[in-house]
């Protein structure tokens, strides 16, 4: 057998093994980006906006009120806390007069700012507690009927769902996740490229003929 052989089938060997290891990560990934952990929000609780936030572990978090393009959203819509983290509701000024309102039989948490404002810069405080513990859905009420809804999720006692990668075919893939594939891509294009050479123009490692 000849020295070029010898390097061709070990160098094919060794970047073939690379690629599948370099497909494998990629895929695994994949797959784990896809899937993540919910509350099992309230119907109607997405209202407007849907963006969800897991701000467990901070002891404080701010949600705006009147956010989206018309101003008739919160911002994080859904929002899962610790007991003891202090929520603060922010107005944006924006979509008109607005409130923060546990919904009738909503859940646990009693929310409820007061009356409308529209001030922007106006804030409600509400600091959590382990009687809030579960989920509570809560609204604006001038603006209820026109999806101003919201979720608030307190503490681990709470029953939670996989999304993502089920039933639809765009699947959310956090920017972590994007840039390992895309480096996963370019090393297995580099590895398969040399291949290809070494094969056509053989090698340059030595060893004795058998």
């Amino acid at each position: 057998m000849s020295t070029d052989d010898v390097s061709r089938r070990t160098f094919i060997r060794t970047a073939g093994g690379a690629a599948g290891v370099a497909g494998a990560t990629a895929a695994t990934a994949g797959t784990a980006a896809a899937q993540e952990e919910q509350p099992v929000w309230p119907s109607g609780a997405e209202g407007n906006g849907g963006e969800y936030q897991d701000a467990r572990g901070e002891s404080e978090v701010t949600v705006e009120v009147g956010a989206g393009d018309q101003g008739l959203a919160f911002n994080p819509t859904l929002l899962w806390v610790d007991t003891g983290t202090t929520v603060t509701f922010e107005w944006t000024g924006n979509g008109g007069a607005h409130n923060v309102q546990t919904v009738e039989d909503g859940g646990p948490a009693a929310l409820d700012s007061g009356d409308p404002i529209g001030e922007e810069g106006e804030t409600y405080e509400y600091e959590t507690s382990e009687d809030d513990v579960g989920i509570t859905h809560y609204h604006c009420v001038p603006h209820t009927t026109t999806g101003m809804h919201g979720g608030l999720a307190v503490g681990e006692d709470i029953e939670t769902e996989s999304t993502g990668g089920g039933g639809s075919d765009a699947v959310f893939v956090p920017q972590g996740a994007r840039a390992l594939s895309v480096a996963t891509f370019v090393a297995m294009a580099s590895t398969l490229g040399l291949a290809f050479v070494f094969m056509k123009y053989g090698g340059t490692i030595t060893r004795d003929e058998e």
